[in-house]
């Protein structure tokens, strides 16, 4: 007689998602949540393309002007006005298209940064917040650029070009048609329209042209848009470069080798619990920490403060494992030059050499 074996039950699968008796496992939440990706990036397309019709009107718009202007000489620099009116209210319709694409693009890049890639390194989970952030896009929408920044970057995109085209244009039409103007007088009545004196038509078109190259200019610090792929976490281009020294490395590599590298990191971490975040670093990061210590400039009250090198990619990890144990913590993050030893490059140079 052989004693049967009892039953194996699978184990428990707590649901993410109840409705009316229906429940959504995890897997079938990645499943839901990949097809959701796949919307939103079909969306972000749909409107780049959209953008991208925009500036074609544009661009073919003003290359017909300007033919037309040039072999009609009575009346050429009146067609090419139009056309400066034309591409303002192409650049209006563009920056609203440009607004309705970052909607999109902002959800796209939050999945990308705080879920697909909270896939790839530890501690292997979406960041705490990447989920309200994401339905509260979804519940009430919004615009995440201004219409002064949507105007400003697709002003430096294409439209200052075409702007500056049309303005040489005109004035050339001005100076050279139906004979070149040898003085200001003569070149000044040639731009009057009916009752309109061509001094102030003038004046209007350079105020104009002014007044789009200033737009372009200020706002270049307007940087809140993610389609133009930018870091989400905030840190300045240019943060994490190395110097020469991982330059003149690079060259060492052959040409037809590609070698990518996780920036290296030094993360200076302000606690009253140095023993607890250190720990937490050590068990979940397998990082060591450095504690030294220090006082406050005014209260002069003692602070422990813990050095840690990490890669670019522990950043996020690094900052919910603080705030869990101190939420009175600060962490400063500052770039490093080069990080050697275990866990990084290795210091002997040619083992360097061999990993890459």
């Amino acid at each position: 007689m052989t004693q049967e074996q009892p039953e194996q039950k699978p184990p428990f699968s707590e649901p993410v998602w109840t409705y009316r008796g229906y429940e959504l496992k995890s897997s079938e939440f990645t499943t839901a949540m990949v097809h959701f990706f796949r919307a939103e990036v079909t969306r972000a397309n749909v409107w780049r393309q959209r953008l991208d019709t925009t500036t074609n009107w544009a661009v073919v718009t003003t290359g017909a002007v300007i033919s037309f202007a040039f072999a009609q000489t009575d009346f050429g620099h009146i067609v090419i006005l139009l056309d400066l009116l034309l591409v303002t209210m192409f650049l209006v319709i563009e920056a609203r298209r440009y607004r309705y694409y970052e909607l999109w693009s902002y959800r796209v890049r939050m999945m990308e940064t705080d879920f697909f890639a909270s896939m790839l390194v530890p501690p292997f989970q979406p960041s705490p917040d990447w989920a309200e952030s994401l339905a509260e896009s979804l519940l009430h929408p919004q615009f995440q650029i201004s219409e002064w920044e949507a105007l400003g970057r697709r002003l430096r995109r294409n439209y200052l070009w075409i702007y500056l085209t049309v303005g040489l244009a005109w004035f050339a039409s001005l100076a050279l048609f139906p004979s070149p103007a040898t003085t200001w007088p003569a070149f000044a009545a040639r731009a009057s329209i009916g009752p309109l004196n061509g001094q102030w038509l003038i004046l209007v078109v350079v105020v104009l042209l002014i007044g789009v190259i200033a737009m372009a200019i200020f706002t270049v610090g307007l940087r809140h848009s993610s389609g133009e792929v930018l870091p989400r976490y905030g840190l300045p281009e240019g943060f994490f470069d190395t110097g020469d020294d991982e330059k003149e490395h690079s060259k060492e590599t052959p040409w037809f080798r590609m070698t990518r590298r996780r920036k290296q990191i030094l993360t200076f971490i302000i606690t009253d619990k140095p023993r607890t975040v250190s720990n937490s670093i050590l068990e979940k990061m397998r990082r060591g920490a450095t504690e030294v210590s220090g006082k406050g400039a005014f209260t002069r009250q003692e602070h422990a403060v813990l050095m840690c090198a990490l890669t670019v990619t522990e950043i996020p990890q690094l900052k919910a494992l603080v705030s869990e144990v101190d939420d009175d913590a600060f962490v400063v993050v500052v770039p490093a030059r080069g990080v050697f030893g275990k866990g990084f490059m290795p210091l002997d140079k040619e083992k360097s050499q061999e990993k890459l």
